[in-house]
């Protein structure tokens, strides 16, 4: 039994529906992101989860008891927000302890427990600083230390490291997934950072207007997108149709192309990601091909990349400095039969 449901779900603000028969399982102990472009509706869902708000309809399932219309401070969650949100006339110590205080745990055990959380933050010794003596990585680790120290059921982080420089934020990605392991606790993470929501996340909710179009661990997603949407998501750029015709897929101008693929159907789109595209002189003998002529080429430092026309659609192919093909060279693509990706069709 997972240890958070969510049940068809229906929740907007006023007429403006967000989610609509919205459906998440989240098992325990798993690190769980949202992933979508502005507005698709992974706040939405985070402050469902935290009691914020409210769903019109469907149900919210915490450990097997329905906690739908539970207040916010009757659910043990922690809460980490964007903006940090400490108290800045408190010390570290005192924001750190603020939750514990209002459960009123005993004074020593407090203490106890804020330093033991101040040191798995790397934050021995800033008990007595207050927040704008701190640089934003420290008050973001203050933000987690209050968060975790009242041993929540269940973590919630709201694009926590968006204010951060990048650097940091690669260097707090890996210190809130130490942490998280080494505590085991269960998290949910919303985040528009598909790079950082990767690198840290056991499962991936990739939403896209109020739905979730592909749930999966991040190699999932990355090598087998489910919808074109998705393949777009994460990095896919050449798209083009194909038809299984007496058992072999061919391209709209009759060309036979070989897919590693044995994806059942007989219409698919199918995607390709420009650096799995090599490029060739036009009298090259090479699987796969395509004749092609060069449009624009793009100088990206360590590759070049060319946009190339050819018979089923432009192509944009990244290849390594070596042979450069000017503008309106003739040239052949080879597609890397492993590498192309099939998804339903929709037409």
């Amino acid at each position: 039994m997972p240890l958070l449901e969510l049940k068809n779900i229906t929740a907007g603000y006023g007429k403006n529906i967000i989610l609509r028969d919205f459906n998440l399982q989240v098992e325990r102990g798993q690190f769980v992101s949202l992933l979508g472009s502005s507005g698709c509706g992974k706040t939405t869902t985070l402050r469902l989860i935290a009691g914020f708000s409210e769903p019109n309809a469907g149900s919210i399932i915490f450990d097997g008891r329905d906690i739908t219309h539970v207040p916010l401070h009757k659910r043990n969650f922690g809460f980490v927000f964007q903006s940090y949100a400490l108290f800045p006339h408190m010390t570290v110590f005192d924001n750190v302890a603020f939750g514990l205080k209002m459960r009123k745990v005993p004074k020593e055990e407090t203490r106890q427990r804020v330093m033991d959380m101040l040191a798995l933050v790397d934050l021995n010794g800033f008990e007595k600083r207050y927040p704008r003596e701190m640089s934003g990585g420290q008050r973001q680790r203050v933000a987690l230390a209050r968060a975790m120290v009242i041993r929540p059921d269940l973590m919630l982080f709201d694009e926590p490291l968006s204010n951060l420089d990048a650097k940091l934020r690669v260097k707090m990605r890996v210190e809130i997934r130490r942490i998280q392991q080494e505590l085991g606790f269960t998290a949910i993470y919303v985040t528009h950072d598909q790079e950082e929501c990767f690198a840290i996340s056991d499962q991936v909710a990739i939403m896209n207007q109020g739905v979730i179009e592909q749930m999966d661990s991040p190699a999932n997603i990355f090598n087998g997108p489910k919808t074109e949407f998705i393949a777009h998501f994460v990095g896919f750029e050449n798209f083009f149709d194909l038809t299984r015709k007496n058992g072999a897929l061919t391209t709209a101008n009759g060309a036979v192309l070989t897919v590693a693929s044995d994806r059942p159907g007989d219409r698919f789109k199918a995607c390709i990601r420009p650096e799995d595209v090599q490029i060739h002189p036009a009298d090259a003998a090479v699987p796969n091909a395509l004749p092609g002529e060069v449009l624009v080429t793009t100088f990206l430092g360590r590759n070049i990349q060319y946009n190339v026309r050819t018979p089923i659609g432009e192509f944009a192919v990244k290849a390594e400095q070596g042979n450069v093909y000017s503008i309106g060279s003739g040239v052949k693509l080879s597609l890397s039969a492993n590498k192309i990706i099939l998804i339903d069709s929709k037409s």
